[in-house]
């Protein structure tokens, strides 16, 4: 009698992936706590972005602090991209608090009205001026505490400019920080400051400069909010994420 024939399997590889991700509440987590990445991992994490943008800058066009924080101001809800065509005109005629002041909220507005939110935005750059004039002699301030004071500035404007015009090391948490901190399992959190909270406590010291513009980043060109490009990932072989557009490994990172 015939023995039945063994039907033939393939074998299958089991990728391992990172643990289901589940809701953060707010409150939840102390800093650097859900973090699953080794401090090894970490290390390496940061090395290749350092390997890959050795000296990182914003995508937002400035002459010096106080046109950076305008600048800052005016991209809460708007591109990096339509600020700088609206800025270029205006710091033409307006790169200090007392020249942009002497403009005035109409003026301003006319400069920066293709920006969302701009009637807003317009008399915050002129009371934020009046403000720099009137309490700081017309100087950018360096402390959290002086910035957030200011019209239109709240913690991440203030971690940001303290960040580019100062070289403080700070963590400045937009929508793509965020996005990257909860989706790789970096730093998860339920708000932006439980997500910046969790970042200072994880990244290496040595990183911590210019780690704010290497997540930014990343997370605007590569790990994007509708379909993260893994293919391009240079940590794709480290990113403990659960969702990936493929399981090919990182590239390899060639100096700038």
């Amino acid at each position: 009698m015939l023995k039945p024939k063994a039907r033939a399997t393939k074998a299958v590889a089991k990728v391992k992936t990172a643990p289901a991700a589940k809701p953060v509440k707010a409150g939840k987590l102390k800093p650097g706590e859900g973090c699953l990445y080794s401090e090894a991992e970490l290390h390496e994490m940061f090395r290749r972005f350092q390997l890959q943008r050795p000296n990182p800058r914003s995508d937002l066009t400035y002459i010096n602090a106080f046109t950076l924080l305008v600048a800052v101001v005016l991209s809460a809800q708007a591109t990096d991209a339509s600020v700088n065509i609206a800025t270029a005109p205006l710091f033409e005629v307006a790169d200090t608090p007392e020249t942009m002041a002497a403009l005035g909220e109409e003026e301003i507005g006319r400069y920066v009205r293709t920006i969302g939110l701009w009637r807003a935005k317009a008399k915050n750059v002129q009371l934020l001026s009046e403000a720099l004039i009137r309490d700081h002699g017309g100087e950018v301030p360096q402390t959290e505490e002086e910035l957030i004071r200011l019209p239109g500035v709240g913690r991440k404007t203030a971690n940001v400019v303290r960040n580019n015009a100062f070289g403080h090391p700070t963590m400045g948490v937009d929508t793509h920080i965020f996005r990257l901190g909860n989706r790789i399992h970096l730093a998860p959190g339920a708000t932006p400051d439980e997500v910046e909270r969790g970042l200072l406590a994880v990244i290496p010291q040595e990183y911590l400069l210019h780690a704010h513009h290497w997540l930014i980043l990343h997370g605007r060109y590569v790990c994007k909010a509708r379909r993260p490009e893994c293919e391009r990932c240079i940590i794709a072989d480290l990113c403990k994420a659960e969702v990936k557009t493929n399981s090919v490994p990182a590239p390899i990172v060639q100096l700038d």
